[in-house]
């Protein structure tokens, strides 16, 4: 991928604070100003989803969405997406990639996911996240079938360790991303966010998931390793920040009382130093 993935854009971070806003600064100004409008897409979209409005005006404001990336498509932009159709051009960002992150989005509004199956988890990470990474990769510069692979992966990877993190959050806005089949395997019977985070049982779901997204980063680091290091010194910075992220998730592990983790801010610039100079 990708840059921070949709859900991330929008937790509350500021882009100055962000490690997408690390990982953005080092690259030529075309492809950063096309990441940020690509970020700042993301941010207005998840904003919708995760507001306090009735279902039905979220609903109609990501229809609106939609309607103006057409427009933008069309030719004929309407005033906030006027200066995304030079990147559009210049890198061939795709209408659908755009359009699949407004139907992520949509997924949170028409009804708080809750223990979704194995399936409907997958679609909703290639959504909110890794269509984000196709977007990116383009921009990037990465070749078409290396960028694919890498969307799918270093998406994944990114949002499970979200979900991973931010589970008593997402509980307390009566949401629970944990698959249904995870659950069932350890014994959780219901969907019910409050009552899955405090059962004794939720470690063994989320070693399940946080296997699966090592996986996912294990994958991603074997296409950044045989593409050009400077087209993928962003993505790279992303995922070593997230995958450290998810080791401090392994380290604090998830009975209660979990604790916030965060990456300290030494680690992130060693982070930047270390790939953004290569």
């Amino acid at each position: 991928m990708t840059i921070e993935t949709a859900a991330d854009a929008s937790s509350g971070v500021t882009a100055s604070n962000s490690s997408f806003y690390a990982a953005m600064r080092i690259l030529p100004r075309a492809q950063r100003e096309a990441m940020f409008q690509v970020y700042t897409f993301c941010r207005y979209v998840d904003d919708i989803a995760d507001s306090d409005r009735p279902r039905p005006e979220r609903l109609a404001a990501l229809q609106q969405w939609r309607d103006d990336i057409d427009a933008l498509y069309g030719g004929q932009p309407p005033e906030r997406l006027r200066d995304y159709a030079v990147s559009v051009q210049t890198f061939g960002l795709r209408r659908e990639d755009f359009l699949a992150i407004i139907d992520g989005m949509e997924m949170d509004v028409l009804a708080d996911i809750r223990a979704p199956e194995d399936a409907t988890l997958d679609l909703y990470c290639d959504r909110v996240a890794s269509a984000v990474g196709r977007l990116s990769v383009r921009v990037f510069g990465l070749p078409e079938q290396d960028g694919i692979l890498l969307s799918h992966h270093l998406g994944r990877a990114l949002q499970l360790t979200n979900i991973l993190r931010d589970l008593d959050e997402d509980a307390g806005i009566g949401r629970l991303y944990l698959p249904r089949e995870g659950l069932l395997q350890a014994g959780i019977n219901c969907a019910d966010p409050a009552a899955v985070i405090s059962n004794p049982a939720l470690p063994e779901v989320c070693a399940q998931l946080m296997e699966r997204a090592k996986t996912h980063f294990v994958e991603s680091d074997k296409i950044m390793d045989r593409n050009s290091r400077r087209a993928v010194r962003a993505p790279r910075i992303m995922s070593k920040y997230y995958h450290a992220i998810l080791d401090l998730l392994q380290d604090r592990g998830f009975q209660p009382p979990r604790s916030p983790v965060r990456v300290s801010y030494p680690a992130k610039i060693a982070i930047v130093l270390r790939y953004a100079l290569i």
